[in-house]
């Protein structure tokens, strides 16, 4: 037995001196710098017990008079504990401050409206204007309407005026300025089913109703706004042209026929032209349709009044025409009518268009 100031003995060594605190997440000292590989499912069981695993690092035996050092051996990972100040957060756990889902009472930056049918106007509205067909189209029918119109009144006189309204010149370039409304209508719907820009159309607004409202809207406002101011130029020239004595001065009945009566009718014609398209979705097919419309009942009448059983139908489809039609809104003779009675008609056969391409749009698909 030794004294605590005596020397060791010989042969033995000294204690090791203690070695200082790990750092979390650090590898023990003296352990291998790979990491194990995990073993396959088809690897063997371990082996008996006392029998040192396969690969594991070998031990010199300890020399009499040392302390035993026990092995150092990975654990299993355990339970993350709660994050300590100065200590560093394991690698791949979320920072302090963030949370893993959707944070309670969190707002978007980007503002979120509810649409409604001004968002649907608009698109409609920028659409309409910015495609070349809108502006042909329209362009063409007010030289046809002004044109004509005035070709008509610088080729007539004063006496011809003398029991007709000098509002008239405008009739003729109505006729056939109507045919481009016809058209517009049609393409304001059908050219989108042609070029497949619809599904676009109904994704960005899957109320299909609204959109066809909002089309129906534009077109309507932008058919009469053109057509309306078209006949009331020609109408101011025509009157400032023939102006002398003998002429009939053309009544606010007569003026508001030949302006607003004759813009409202052919607007009218133009938004059947958009309910036959959105029926149809095909643009040749819907324009045929709505050019025999408009042709077929002013030709057919010829022949029904030949035979003495049709001539009562014949005489109502000439009637209501579409030239018989603007010529009573004109007020070209008293026995036509003031025109408002042929309007009611296309009114009526309009919204039942309407009505039928609102249940085709919402039972067909896209």
């Amino acid at each position: 037995m030794t004294t605590p100031y005596q020397q060791p003995a010989q042969g033995t060594q000294p204690p090791a001196p203690p070695q200082p605190p790990q750092q979390p997440g650090q590898a023990p000292q003296g352990a291998p710098q790979h990491a194990p590989q995990q073993q396959a499912p088809h690897q063997q069981a371990p082996q008996h017990t006392g029998q040192a695993p396969q690969g594991a690092p070998q031990h010199a035996p300890q020399q009499p008079g040392q302390p035993q050092q026990q092995a150092h051996y990975q654990q299993a990972p355990q339970a993350p504990q709660a994050h300590q100040p100065g200590a560093q957060a394991p690698q791949g756990a979320p920072q302090q401050g963030y949370a893993a889902g959707p944070v309670a009472g969190y707002t978007s930056p980007i503002p979120i409206r509810r649409t409604h049918l001004g968002h649907a106007i608009a698109s409609e509205w920028t659409k309409i204007k910015s495609v070349r067909s809108t502006i042909w189209t329209l362009s063409v029918m007010v030289a046809l309407v002004v044109g004509i119109g005035l070709l008509v009144a610088g080729g007539t006189n004063d006496s011809d005026y003398s029991s007709t309204p000098t509002t008239i010149p405008g009739l003729f370039g109505t006729l056939l300025g109507q045919l481009c409304i016809v058209t517009l209508g049609v393409l304001v719907v059908s050219s989108e089913y042609g070029t497949g820009m619809i599904r676009t159309t109904f994704t960005a607004s899957p109320q299909r109703s609204r959109v066809l409202t909002a089309k129906a809207l534009v077109f309507f406002a932008v058919s009469f706004v053109t057509t309306t101011v078209a006949l009331a130029l020609v109408a101011w020239m025509s009157s400032g042209m023939h102006s002398g004595p003998g002429v009939q001065e053309p009544t606010s009945k007569q003026m508001m026929g030949a302006t607003l009566g004759a813009g409202l009718y052919v607007s009218l014609l133009g938004l059947l032209s958009l309910a036959v398209g959105s029926m149809l979705r095909h643009s040749a097919g819907a324009i045929t349709t709505m050019l025999g419309v408009v042709l077929l009942p002013a030709i057919l009448p010829a022949f029904l009044m030949m035979s003495s059983s049709l001539q009562t139908l014949g005489e109502k489809m000439q009637k209501y025409s579409s030239p018989q039609s603007l010529a009573a809104l004109f007020q070209i003779d008293d026995e036509l009518g003031t025109g408002w009675s042929q309007l009611g008609v296309l009114a009526g056969i309009t919204f039942a268009a309407l009505v039928a391409a609102y249940a085709l749009l919402e039972k067909r698909d896209v």
